[in-house]
């Protein structure tokens, strides 16, 4: 019966198991051979004393090189020495694949390898438990945001990343050809969303990729990203920003629950953060940031700014009200002070996770916030049409994907927290 490293336990001694995996390590004694079999929930100690098992299957299991794909048969024995506290002593010893030699990349960690060696060799890399933990720890991040939502009475939906127009004006965009035409990968699903809550989806939620043409070269920047965006009818700011503290919460408590094993491979400790989550304005996070960086009121943060204000302020925290012309031609002004829009980022230290707003819902004042920065309405054909036919009051956000899992694992480059990164200069493997 085949099984995972990981399912093999007390009831297993003295039973014949199969295991299939890669050779982590091979140990020659002479006459007792030790074969390290790594599969991606753990290890097993396959035990080969030279007079107890078949010449053929000794000489297979001396004589393999490290990271070559093996199926082993054979006993599962109490031994406390060996990883998990068994050993298989085995009856067959098949090589499915032999690695060639030398080895690109370490795959023990015993000789260490920078980032950009890592991911040349990204298969490799993957091998490590410690980053194939991030992965598992991903998989459950995005099981639990469509629990979270489908509990919660949100349609999941996917909109095109093929687009005509930019989602919010600007430079930042990959351009394409798209047969006679031009076309663009789209930087966020913002107006689709939004054209959806003119089709009373009511609640929708996506999680899917999205394109930005960001010439940095940053630990925490990425040119294609993954990302959790919500749209909710009826509701405001203050709404959405209850759904997003409270999906933050619920992720940690499954990461919590589900994850032990692999937050032990990474080394973190993952604590549930408390809710509701601290919220402090633009101009109260300006004033904390103006006591070491003179920031111009209407100016976004800078990196260093951030590292300041994360001085003060602990854990998951929002920043509220900020100037209606730093964030896009969507975001509602307040009525009784233009200048402020009821929008907020959610942050984790120095570090920006999601960003959100109530919508403006009406079609002229939307025009108007269109045409005051710089855009022209005609190039927003479809999207606009959607505000003159009855658009309820709305608002959503958007969620880095990437951006949370760095800030819940404390990975110091956010190209850790995806399989195959693309930034500025990386488009292979």
């Amino acid at each position: 019966m085949r099984k995972f490293t990981s399912e093999i336990g007390e009831e297993d001694f003295g039973k014949k198991v199969t295991l299939y995996g890669w050779v982590h390590e091979v140990r020659d004694l002479g006459g007792l051979v030790f074969v390290i079999l790594r599969d991606r929930e753990g290890f097993a100690q396959i035990t080969l004393p030279k007079k107890k098992v078949k010449q053929e299957v000794f000489e297979k299991a001396k004589n393999v090189r490290r990271e070559s794909v093996v199926k082993v048969v054979g006993e599962v024995k109490e031994e406390k020495r060996a990883p998990n506290g068994f050993e298989i002593i085995p009856e067959e010893f098949e090589v499915l694949n032999e690695a060639d030699a030398p080895l690109p990349l370490d795959v023990t960690e015993k000789v260490p390898a920078e980032l950009d060696t890592r991911l040349d060799h990204r298969f490799l890399d993957l091998r490590k438990h410690r980053i194939f933990a991030i992965f598992k720890v991903r998989s459950e991040i995005l099981n639990a945001t469509r629990e979270f939502f489908h509990e919660r009475g949100f349609i999941e939906v996917n909109t095109p990343k093929i687009v005509s127009t930019a989602t919010e004006g600007g430079t930042e965009l990959f351009p394409i050809t798209y047969f006679e035409r031009e076309a663009f990968l789209n930087q966020s699903p913002q107006l689709y969303k939004q054209t959806l809550m003119a089709a009373g989806f009511d609640r929708v939620f996506e999680i899917g990729p999205i394109f930005r043409a960001e010439e940095h070269n940053t630990v925490r920047h990425l040119n294609e990203a993954t990302s959790i965006d919500i749209e909710v009818s009826f509701t405001d700011h203050n709404g959405v920003m209850k759904y997003l503290e409270e999906l933050i919460v619920y992720i940690h408590e499954r990461i919590v629950e589900n994850c032990e094993k692999y937050l032990r491979w990474i080394n973190v400790e993952v604590e549930v953060p408390e809710k509701p989550f601290e919220r402090i304005t633009y101009d109260e996070a300006l004033e904390i940031v103006s006591k070491k960086e003179e920031i111009p009121w209407g100016e976004d943060f800078s990196t260093p700014a951030l590292k300041i204000l994360a001085e003060y302020m602990q854990g998951y925290y929002f920043i509220t009200d900020w100037p209606t012309e730093s964030k896009p031609f969507y975001a509602m002004p307040y009525e009784d002070r233009k200048e402020i829009c009821k929008s907020f980022d959610l942050m984790k230290g120095w570090l920006e996770l999601a960003s959100g707003a109530q919508r403006i819902h009406k079609y002229d004042l939307l025009v108007e916030r269109i045409k005051a920065q710089g855009l022209d309405p005609d190039s927003f054909g479809f999207y606009l049409e959607a505000f003159r036919y009855g658009m309820p009051p709305h608002a959503g956000w958007g969620l880095g994907v990437e951006r949370l899992l760095m800030a819940m694992l404390d990975l110091k480059n956010i190209r850790e927290a995806v399989l195959f990164p693309r930034d500025r200069q990386r488009l292979v493997p």
